[in-house]
């Protein structure tokens, strides 16, 4: 009974958002006071029934990070690595992103901060340590920096 009780309410959750199954485990192992097996029974009828799915919740991290949050593909990768998606599926996640427009926020993200350390010496620097931090590879970052 306890178990349907689980399920009943992470299905409500998984139908609000989408949700890893790491953590949707998690979840349900809280719930049901550590039984392991009940929790991965739980999780497999979530995955059976498609309210959890690492493909589809790969591609949405991947859009919502990179377009609202302005996250970088190697964090964007990284943060998937540690919900527990595999470089597979993260790698599909991560064709979810429009290149161009990911360029271009980082642009206007290096031009205003570059209005705040354009005075100081070690700007270039600071700028370049600014956008790795974001999420973006030096190979990206180098180009960019080079215009200031």
């Amino acid at each position: 009974m306890e178990t349907d009780k689980v399920l009943s309410s992470l299905q409500t959750l998984c139908s609000r958002q989408e949700c890893c199954s790491k953590d949707i485990y998690a979840k349900a192992l809280r719930r049901l006071d550590g039984d392991a097996e009940a929790a991965r029974s739980v999780l497999q009828a979530l995955v059976d029934d498609g309210y959890v799915d690492d493909r589809r919740y790969a591609a949405a991290f991947a859009r919502e990070k990179a377009s609202i949050t302005g996250w970088g593909p190697v964090k964007i990768k990284f943060a998937l690595a540690a919900k527990g998606i595999g470089a597979g599926i993260a790698a599909e996640g991560m064709a979810e992103i429009d290149g161009e427009k990911s360029l271009e926020r980082l642009s206007r993200l290096l031009d205003a901060k570059w209005k705040t350390l354009q005075d100081d010496p070690q700007g270039k620097l600071k700028l370049i340590r600014f956008a790795l931090s974001r999420g973006y590879d030096y190979a990206t970052v180098k180009p960019l920096i080079e215009r200031y």
